[in-house]
């Protein structure tokens, strides 16, 4: 399930360029105005019974298509921290490419983290990762994972693993996709066995290079084509 509290984003670092969501080819280009949605409070809404209309024990992807951590959305974040706060029985995904602002907005209560909350932090390519990695390790959180998407070089993650919990990596999806080399994802892969991290290669993106062989991949087979090559390490892991 996604709750996605606001819409609307714009271009950060270069994973950004061919944004699935607002990128140059996607139906919501230009769509930069950040604004609150309709569902800005969906995690506690309640029936006429007083229930909640979602009911416990969820994952809810949360900001998938925006960012949590949108300047934009500094004045509105604290009522959605304290949502996230009543709704213990829901685990919340937070990805996010401004890991910079993580402090922005912080609860007060924060402490360590909060139990429900996984905070993801998205790298590229190397750069990206030297820049945003050291930052996402020094923050108080209790549950992270990071996320290798979209995947457009080889990446050594292996010095910022210590306090991770669990790492994805992908292609970039949509037709001005850039090339997601498998070897790139099978680095990362071994990086994770060696640090006792769990891996999950979530798609393959639409230009997907292997053993020398460039192919377009069907845009609702992605997912389905990496994991037929079974090099996931999810060791039952809930989270995704």
């Amino acid at each position: 399930m996604n709750w996605e509290p606001w819409t609307g984003c714009y271009k950060i670092s270069d994973g950004c360029t061919n944004c699935y969501f607002y990128g140059p080819n996607a139906k919501r280009h230009d769509q930069g105005e950040v604004v609150k949605t309709d569902k800005f409070d969906w995690p506690v809404r309640t029936n006429k019974k007083g229930e909640y209309n979602i009911k416990g024990d969820k994952i809810l992807a949360t900001c998938f298509a925006t960012d949590f951590f949108l300047p934009e959305a500094d004045g509105w974040r604290a009522e959605v921290w304290a949502m996230i706060k009543e709704r213990q029985d829901i685990d919340f995904l937070i990805l996010t490419k401004r890991i910079d602002r993580f402090m922005v907005s912080l609860p007060r209560d924060w402490g360590d983290g909060y139990e429900n909350v996984n905070i993801g932090c998205t790298v590229e390519n190397q750069e990206r990762a030297d820049y945003r990695l050291p930052l996402f390790l020094s923050y108080p959180i209790k549950r992270r994972f990071i996320a290798c998407s979209p995947l457009l070089e080889p990446i050594d993650i292996s010095p910022y693993l210590h306090g991770v919990h669990h790492v994805t990596a992908g292609g970039e999806t949509g037709r001005a996709a850039r090339e997601c080399d498998y070897d790139w994802v099978l680095q990362i892969r071994e990086q994770c066995a060696k640090a006792d991290v769990t891996f999950w290669f979530k798609n393959t993106g639409a230009v997907f290079k292997r053993d020398g062989v460039v192919e377009r991949i069907n845009p609702f087979k992605e997912t389905t084509v990496a994991k037929e090559l079974g090099i996931n390490d999810l060791r039952g892991k809930r989270l995704f």
